[in-house]
């Protein structure tokens, strides 16, 4: 039960969802009202004493984003929560960029939605008002993924957007991290002002400093002219600093007195620069561990990780792989001037079940391989499976150790006999069946000890709660509910 009951205005035009809705939020002591249209209920908020909002986005005369935008004109404290089933990259920025404070996808698990109004209700008692966004930017971004995963992204997209503040994006090689760096400028309130990358990983160290911070005629060697560094280049707008761990230790300390004091100083000169610039950095690295050894400032690491957003790897979010190939086929048919190619069962059953150590990057290549090397209009599973044997990414790999113990017996003789059935013809995709297997155990088992305990079970698997929630969902690891009585037919 919640600490206290609520207030909720419901807009829907669904009857029976309304119904399904009204009945899981009474049944947790909460007071509902009910409004069919958006019209309706900014007429119901001129009463007063709403704790919550919850709304359908798409609905008939007036928009689910007019009635947040009404709202947050109006009562701009009062958290709204928005329901979809439309799950675009576009529409999830423009919401929580608007100001909602959350929003479901159709159709949602009632737990879900339970989650979010108590977190709504708490947040509304600690902050002043919910987060404000700015007005749209025009443009197209292309990230792709309606995965649980990367609606969180899109909802951190939107929430940071507006806001001034350095933001850390963390995630594997070839996950999208300057993507959604592009994604946070193109939805903020700096868009249309300078967007300046910089890849510290491909820079030397002895130039570094002069790239980010310019110099002046005759500071060192071969310093033949004045240089504008990438800060002052980004004057005004966002200055992106990829792979921040390669930055070496000296040019960090540089970097903590621009983020301090908002000056820099080109190299050979003591005149100060004033620079208001918005930094986003990302690592693929373990800062923590970085600082722990000291290769990281970590009074650095606190001024750029004021808002951090974590990116899944493509093997955590596999439900997007059709989305994306169907993205990057009409993304190169149109570059090489072809009618985008359909792709054939097997060769999307090939995409799905590979690992993707070079993530949504690797996935992009073997793509725009296959167009290239299609013969006809139709991808064959042959052909991915050959552009997948001779991808330059490998999967990572642990060192080999002499004196590592052996394989536990039981586990051992059951991939033996898997193995062994397949060769025989008995049983295909081995691999798949066994990692599946292990995987059902391992979850099965983290819920006895847990007694079911998700975020027990998160710590100690070192996975997101909405991987533990998927994973439970897909094994039937969750407990029994009692059935519920049917509702009595009016």
């Amino acid at each position: 039960m919640p600490r206290s009951t609520a207030r909720i205005l419901l807009v829907e035009d669904d009857a029976s969802l309304a119904e399904s809705v009204r009945l899981v939020l009474e049944s947790r002591g909460h007071r509902i009202e009910h409004a069919e249209d958006g019209d309706f209920a900014i007429d119901l908020l001129e009463e007063g004493g709403f704790d919550v909002v919850v709304t359908d986005l798409e609905m008939p005369v007036m928009s689910g984003i007019e009635v947040l935008e009404t709202i947050h004109r109006k009562h701009p404290k009062l958290p709204v929560i928005m329901m979809t089933a439309f799950s675009t990259t576009e529409r999830a920025i423009e919401a929580t960029k608007k100001g909602a404070f959350d929003y479901l996808i159709k159709p949602f698990e009632m737990p879900d939605l339970l989650d979010a109004v108590e977190k709504a209700l708490n947040t509304a008692r600690l902050v002043a008002k919910p987060v404000q966004l700015g007005e749209k930017s025009p443009g197209k971004d292309a990230l792709i993924g309606t995965s649980r995963g990367m609606q969180e992204v899109f909802k951190e997209i939107g929430r940071v957007a507006g806001k001034p503040v350095p933001v850390l994006i963390r995630g594997e090689t070839g996950v999208g991290k300057e993507l959604v760096a592009r994604a946070i400028y193109h939805h903020g309130n700096r868009a249309g002002k300078p967007f300046v990358a910089v890849n510290c990983a491909a820079i030397p160290e002895t130039l570094i400093e002069s790239e980010l911070f310019g110099h002046e005629r005759g500071a060192f060697t071969n310093a033949v002219a004045r240089r504008i560094g990438r800060f002052e280049q980004a004057h005004g707008g966002t200055l992106f600093l990829d792979e921040i761990g390669d930055l070496p230790r000296e040019t960090q300390v540089k970097l903590l007195r621009v983020l301090q004091e908002k000056v820099i100083s080109r190299i050979g000169s003591k005149d100060e620069i004033a620079v208001d610039v918005r930094i986003i950095s990302a690592s693929l690295r373990d800062l923590e561990q970085m600082i722990a050894d000291g290769k990281f400032r970590e009074d650095l690491y606190y001024r750029l990780n004021i808002v951090e957003i974590p990116i899944p790897p493509l093997r955590e979010r596999r439900d997007d792989i059709p989305a994306l190939v169907t993205y990057f086929l009409a993304k190169y048919a149109g570059e090489f001037d072809l009618d985008p190619p359909s792709i054939h069962k097997k060769a999307m059953a090939l995409l799905e079940r590979h690992d993707w150590p070079g993530n949504v990057r690797e996935l992009e290549n073997i793509i725009r391989k296959a167009l290239v090397e299609c013969r006809g209009m139709t991808i064959s599973g042959e052909l991915i499976e050959a552009s997948l044997r001779k991808s330059v990414v490998r999967p990572r790999t642990a060192r080999a150790d002499p004196e590592a113990p052996q394989g536990d017996p039981g586990l051992s003789e059951y991939v033996r006999s898997m193995l062994l059935a397949a060769s025989r013809g008995e049983i295909e995709h081995a691999f798949d069946r066994v990692i599946e297997d292990l995987e059902r155990e391992v979850y099965r088992q983290a819920v006895e000890l847990s007694h079911g305990h998700q975020t027990n079970i998160a710590k100690w698997l070192g996975v997101s709660r909405l991987t533990v929630r998927e994973k439970l969902d897909k094994y039937g690891l969750f407990p029994k509910r009692p059935t519920s009585r049917k509702r009595k037919e009016s």
